[in-house]
Parts: structure tokens; sequence; C-alpha cells
């Protein structure tokens, strides 16, 4: 019984991932998910009272296998040029995934307090992650030039969703150019 839960849990889940991904924290419905995973929608409110109870879980099954990622593409590297530079790209790759196309969704929604700050403290161990390496590279102040590197991410995140007009290789190398060497090019 508490597998088969768990399984409906999870296809719950990976439903929403879909629906965020295809359009946004405004297709994520009760009706959407009940409809994409076969069930009641009176069971899905078994699972989550609400959308940002289902956005709060995608968070914590998502968030840490993502910063997991780019903690292993940091730690493959030695300087803390390479470091940084592992750290946008390998953000900036994961941006056609689902669970990464679904936090960025949700980090956009409307969402209650609560999920808010489990979002916040997730994006701060990420930037966390980085600020050694800007340390090492003599910024007197590595945390805010963590923040600031992390909106360029972010910055190149919303590119490259949005389909610009540059090849999203191009955005990668010119995120990974300003973290480098800032506005010098």
């Amino acid at each position: 019984m508490a597998e088969h839960r768990s399984m409906q849990r999870d296809a719950l889940l990976d439903a929403a991932r879909s629906l965020l991904s295809e359009g946004g924290t405004e297709a994520l419905t009760f009706p959407a998910l009940a409809e994409r995973t076969g069930l009641a929608r009176s069971s899905v409110y078994e699972y989550f009272r609400s959308r940002a109870a289902v956005v709060e879980e995608l968070c914590a099954v998502d968030f840490p296998v993502w910063a997991a990622e780019v903690e292993a593409a940091m730690a493959a590297v030695a300087d803390p040029e390479a470091k940084i530079e592992a750290y946008v790209r390998s953000q900036l790759a994961l941006v056609g995934d689902r669970r990464h196309r679904a936090v960025v969704a949700i980090s956009s929604g409307e969402l209650d307090a609560g999920a808010r700050e489990k979002i916040r403290a997730a994006h701060g161990v990420l930037v966390a992650m980085v600020v050694e390496a800007l340390g090492a590279l003599g910024h007197t102040e590595p945390r805010l030039s963590a923040m600031l590197l992390q909106g360029v991410v972010d910055a190149a995140v919303r590119r490259i969703e949005l389909g610009a007009a540059e090849d999203p290789d191009r955005i990668i190398q010119a995120a990974v150019d300003m973290a480098l060497r800032g506005v010098n090019g």
C-alpha cells in the first residue's frame, strides 16, 4: 500500500514537472494533475493540500539533485576560475531539463511565504558553492559577488528559455565570459 502511494505521489510530481515545463505555474492545476495521472481530483487532494504544496515537494525533491550536479561539476576541476566556469555552465546545461524548467517556473510563480522561503534557501545553497572560489580569486566580498554572479546565470537562463535570437551556446559563453571577466570582456 505504501509503495502504491509512493508511486502515485511520484506520478503526480512527474505530471507537475511536465505541466510547469509546458505552461508555467498557471498550467499546474489539480484538474490537470488528475487528468495527467488518471487519478480522481479528490485523490490529488489526498497527496497535496494546495498547488504550493506540490511546488514545495518538487523543490524538496529536484533542487538537491540539481545542486548535486552543479557541485559535482565544480568538484571535477581544480582552480577557482574553472570552478566558476563549471558553476555557470552546469546550471545553463540544465536549462532544457524538465526538472530545471519546473524550478524556474516555480521561482517566478505566485507562492506562499513558506514555499518562497524554501526556494530562497535552496538558491542560497547554490550560491554558497561558488563563494569559496570567488574568495580564492581575491574578491573582497565573495558572497555579494556570488549573488550577482547568480543573477547573470538567471538572466542567461531566461534568455535561453525565451528562445532568444542568439544560439544557446553563445548565451552560455557570454555568461561564462561575464562571470570570469566582468564587463571588460
